[in-house]
């Protein structure tokens, strides 16, 4: 418990370091967004993604020190390397994203792209690699209505690929206001860290918290009014994060769970094609209008729908929503198992 603890404060303080010395690099080389939900869209470094690998590594390779020197232990390290490796390929990717991103007007309205819908996993899909050659996870699932279902070379092969990549671009489809992305995966992270403990997926585990670690230390420069940007970087690595931290512990039913928001969100987006998106309509009074009236293509049409909001409301009822569907999770376990 102790090397846990290390392992998120040791996330934590290099998070914080990280992202207060990348906020000016980032403006020097102009790694920069517009922050469309503010009157004077002002330029602001974007990428938030890198500022919480690092801290996410350091955490972890601090755990992984324990390990070794401490209890001699090296024989699950093998697939703990290979997370590691499959989340910084995968934010890598994000951060490309992040370069490729332009303002484009539609309407009235500017909108950040970057790389295109199809493009994206297909450029996640290699990120999975390290986790198929190490045979990451359990062959075996549990199958609703079936049983028990023995998966055996196609689970690596075909089941881990699809749960990374899905993963990633799920996440990908919600956000865009200041603080969401981070609040929202500190919720899902954390109740997926203590299940983990829960059930004794001590590497899972490690992999969570240093993950709510490195966004608490973001937080503190991404909360209303943002300093630096998430950017797509971070959507992807918190889907890689979510992605091997259930593959490695079993846990692919709480991870499925978890994930049902941005299951809905994706839904809700193909009514629109994918061509809509998350952003409000900015009003005199700093408040935001769902963009499309009582058209619904995400959940931030919903809520914006309820009665105008500032973009900090609007923050914290998806933290909400996340929150809720984080209780609603050990409600099921605790009664049903």
């Amino acid at each position: 418990m102790w090397a846990l603890i290390g392992t998120f404060l040791i996330s934590v303080f290099f998070s914080l370091l990280s992202t207060k010395i990348l906020i000016p690099f980032f403006k020097r080389n102009k790694i920069v967004a517009l922050d469309l939900q503010k009157k004077d869209t002002p330029l602001v470094a974007n990428s938030g993604g890198i500022p919480v690998f690092f801290g996410l590594f350091m955490g972890l390779m601090f755990f992984i020190g324990v390990q070794v020197f401490v209890f001699d232990a090296t024989q699950y390290l093998v697939f703990l390397f290979a997370a590691i490796l499959t989340i910084f390929l995968i934010t890598i990717i994000g951060f490309f994203d992040d370069l490729n991103v332009k303002e484009v007007l539609e309407g009235k309205k500017k909108i950040r792209t970057g790389l295109k819908q199809w493009q994206k996993p297909l450029l996640t899909l290699p990120a999975a690699i390290p986790l198929m050659v190490v045979k990451a996870g359990f062959t075996t699932l549990f199958i609703p209505f079936i049983g028990n279902v023995n998966f055996g070379l196609l689970y690596p092969l075909i089941l881990v690929p699809i749960g990374v990549v899905g993963a990633a671009n799920a996440i990908n489809l919600l956000g865009g206001f200041n603080g969401s992305e981070a609040g929202m995966g500190i919720v899902y992270c954390t109740t997926l860290g203590i299940f983990a403990l829960i059930i004794g997926e001590v590497i899972s585990a490690a992999i969570f918290f240093s993950c709510v670690g490195a966004l608490i230390g973001f937080l503190k420069y991404n909360w209303v009014p943002a300093k630096i940007l998430s950017g797509d970087s971070i959507q992807y690595l918190l889907g890689s994060v979510v992605a091997s931290g259930v593959i490695l512990g079993n846990m692919e039913k709480s991870g499925l769970f978890l994930m049902i928001p941005f299951m809905i969100e994706f839904l809700l987006k193909l009514r629109g094609r994918l061509h809509v998106h998350c952003m409000g309509k900015l009003r005199s009074d700093g408040k935001l209008d769902p963009p499309y009236g009582k058209k619904i293509y995400s959940w931030t049409h919903i809520i914006m729908n309820i009665r105008p909001m500032t973009e900090k409301q609007v923050t914290w009822m998806l933290i909400l929503m996340q929150v809720m569907f984080s209780v609603a999770f050990f409600l099921v376990f605790f009664i049903f198992f």
